[in-house]
């Protein structure tokens, strides 16, 4: 009994180390019954990262997780955070990675471990590329979680103490971010991909590319924002094709082009500004989506995924409200078809009849960020050299420019 309740002690001290400043958005799950209800404190990424903090005060784990982080191939350097505590060992003396923790915090590692179970599931790096450059494993260092994007970041330094941070720009310490996954932490990061992102160079010389297949494609992108919130790391931009659903009055999605997805429809912009060769319909798709909807044509649209790869989810008011504003304010011109001649290859501006927005909020119902419904030029009345489509999202505002072409 005096075992138990010096656990629940220890829970409670920590708990109200974590509660003594308003906290972020963001709920935990509830304990398991029979449990105490502090253990339910213990599910959240804040206790977890504390811990992690606490334990960085020690120069053996520092040098351990940095280890960890700089082998990684994921992009960014990503690691899973629950792998990380499972398969953590030579961290320092007193054991693995789950103990150094536990220890440091003054928890006991069931109680840690349980916590880890219960957590939502997290990955763990540098998300900000200066603090990936300067950190050099030395104990200035904050390690931060938070929930939702855009929510202020919960911050601890290495001696445990809270802070909240600017969810908009990063301080000048180094930050480790304990944050949900957004990474496929079962596939093996493909060698060309990481090579493209961390030897800074491009594809080999003297073989040049097949034809690109007959198709839409996008070649050039840019974004007023990255809508991604500095503790998320870089932003992970899509583009959807969407048309009607059957012969219904609903949208639907037909195809993704994105960062988990296959070639031709791989694309992985990590700045505002973007530049290549990638497919967004085939030509095959589109005379197939034409033969079956005759009469209907389809969108453009833009999103920044935070949550599962190429699935839209954003919530019903905001998708209805934001087509709405983006159809009334160009006429329904906010579609596209292939416009191509025996002469040229052309897409160009179509109807979108406003009766498909409504219907499409059914299928939207968490948090994506929206970017926009691209829109031609001709139609917007505003022109960017060398881009031909205007991205506009909520509002109508221009959140953006594309070049769309026929190949």
């Amino acid at each position: 009994m005096c075992h138990y309740t010096s656990r629940v002690a220890a829970l409670a001290l920590v708990a109200g180390a974590l509660a003594c400043s308003d906290r972020p958005p963001g709920t935990a799950p509830d304990a398991p019954p029979g449990e105490p209800g502090i253990l339910a404190e213990a599910a959240r990424p804040e206790l977890l990262a504390r811990s992690l903090a606490l334990a960085l005060g020690d120069p053996a784990f520092r040098a351990h997780v940095k280890g960890e982080l700089d082998r990684s191939s994921f992009r960014e350097h990503k690691v899973s955070f629950q792998r990380f505590l499972a398969a953590g060992t030579g961290s320092g003396s007193g054991g693995g990675v789950l103990a150094t923790m536990a220890r440091r915090s003054g928890l006991a590692t069931a109680d840690l471990a349980r916590a880890a179970d219960r957590a939502i599931p997290l990955e763990m790096y540098l998300p900000v590329p200066e603090h990936r450059r300067i950190w050099t494993g030395d104990a200035n260092v904050l390690v931060a979680t938070a929930v939702a994007d855009h929510d202020p970041p919960v911050a601890f330094d290495v001696q445990g103490n809270r802070q909240l941070l600017d969810p908009e720009h990063p301080p000048s310490t180094p930050v480790i971010a304990v944050v949900p996954v957004e990474t496929d932490f079962s596939t093996k990061p493909s060698p060309l991909i990481a090579c493209l992102e961390y030897c800074g160079g491009g594809g080999g010389g003297g073989v040049s590319p097949p034809p690109p297949s007959p198709g839409l494609y996008m070649t050039k992108a840019h974004f007023v924002d990255d809508f991604e919130g500095w503790l998320k790391g870089s932003p992970e931009f899509e583009v959807h094709i969407l048309g009607q659903k059957g012969q219904t009055d609903s949208l639907t999605d037909y195809q993704c082009a994105g960062e988990k997805q296959p070639s031709p429809y791989y694309f992985d912009q990590n700045d505002l500004d973007w530049s290549g060769s990638v497919m967004l319909f085939s030509k095959a798709q589109l005379d197939a989506y034409n033969a079956a909807h005759p009469g209907q044509n389809v969108r453009v649209f833009v999103v920044e995924d935070d949550d599962t790869a190429c699935e839209i989810k954003a919530n019903r008011d905001i998708i209805g409200n934001l087509l709405k504003a983006v159809d009334d304010a160009n006429k329904a011109l906010s579609a596209g078809n292939d416009s191509s001649s025996t002469i040229r290859k052309d897409y160009k501006r179509a109807n979108a009849f406003q009766k498909l927005w409504a219907a499409l909020a059914a299928f939207f119902n968490t948090n994506d960020e929206l970017v926009g419904n691209a829109v031609e030029d001709a139609v917007v009345g505003a022109s960017y050299p060398g881009y031909n489509w205007i991205v506009k999202g909520e509002g109508n505002v221009t959140n953006g420019w594309i070049k769309l072409e026929m190949k």
